[in-house]
């Protein structure tokens, strides 16, 4: 990695950052907002909806003119309204749906920075204060702020590229460090549809916007597999930290006084670990050279990773 000038690290940043889950999803959520939001202003959902009810899509400019071609049509019209069909409430109700879309899609927008600045901000401030950190990019050529937003975007992105050829063993002591990485790699990860969600009823409760509300309680109408029920939110956050918390505690008791850790006081044994564990799933970081753990933890990790494949969670 160290091989690559500042300019091309930039650059493999750009495409990680465009690739990464998180900028895709809210891609397509703001093509769906704005273009099906255009159709409504322009009346198109509510004559597909009208069709969808056998209305012809003319229906009321034919109804003015009294040229309705169908004499059946014409005397069960009153009974579609009987129904209470009300072409003004769909308008309304699809208005809502594709406002809330849009809504959805900011709101991602505004997520993925607000994550991503504040993690390159803080991993700028904590390289430059940490002397130790700081004389290791001294000595490897890497600028300070390049190191900070390549590897924030790449651990948020679920890349596992760090600008150093030890990948984050050059780190391993600077827990500080690896505190700063683990939120960025979750929210970037398996808990972004709970954050997500979180972060809805949050600025809901706030201010109170209609957006908000339709969103909590009509998941499945919006079709985005990264928005959740409130019950799989739950049980998503309860399944990332139960096999977190299984493989920490296996991969600490097989590796806590072996090569991988030495050198390492218990503090920094027990962030390294948790670092270590958490990447599994996850980002693939790593604070330890693989060749050296026991094979007892490398079944470990291939079964975690293997838990971790893509899963249609949204199907569950």
């Amino acid at each position: 990695m160290e091989i690559f000038s500042n300019t091309q690290l930039i650059t493999i940043t750009i495409l990680m950052f465009i690739g990464g889950e998180v900028f895709t999803s809210m891609v397509g959520l703001l093509i769906r907002g704005f273009s099906r939001h255009s159709s409504i202003k322009q009346g198109g959902r509510v004559n597909d909806s009208m069709s969808d009810l056998g209305i012809p899509p003319n229906f009321h400019d034919q109804l003015e003119l009294g040229t309705i071609p169908n004499p059946e049509f014409e005397s069960s019209k009153s009974d579609i309204f009987d129904f209470g069909y009300d072409p003004e409430h769909v308008l309304d109700t699809d208005d809502l749906k594709f406002k809330s879309i849009k809504f959805l899609g900011l709101l991602v927008l505004g997520y993925l920075f607000f994550v991503q600045v504040l993690g390159v901000a803080s991993v700028f401030v904590y390289m430059n204060v940490i002397s130790s950190a700081k004389n290791v990019l001294k000595q490897k050529g890497i600028e300070t702020f390049t190191f900070s937003l390549f590897t924030i975007v790449s651990t948020f992105a679920s890349c596992g590229f760090v600008p150093t050829n030890e990948n984050m063993m050059v780190f391993r002591k600077n827990s500080g460090l690896l505190l700063l990485l683990i939120p960025q790699i979750l929210l970037g990860n398996t808990l972004y549809p709970s954050a997500l969600r979180f972060s809805i009823w949050a600025i809901g409760k706030f201010t109170k916007k209609a957006e908000t509300s339709y969103l909590l309680n009509n998941t499945k109408e919006i079709r985005f597999h990264h928005f959740l029920s409130h019950k799989h939110s739950s049980f998503l956050v309860v399944t990332v930290f139960v096999f977190i918390i299984i493989q920490f505690i296996l991969f600490s008791s097989l590796e806590w006084s072996s090569d991988p850790l030495s050198g390492m006081n218990n503090y920094e044994k027990f962030i390294g670990a948790m670092f270590q564990t958490i990447n599994t799933r996850h980002t693939g970081e790593t604070i330890a050279d693989l060749s050296t753990i026991a094979a007892a933890s490398l079944v470990l990790i291939v079964v975690m990773m293997l838990v971790s494949l893509p899963f249609p969670y949204h199907k569950i």
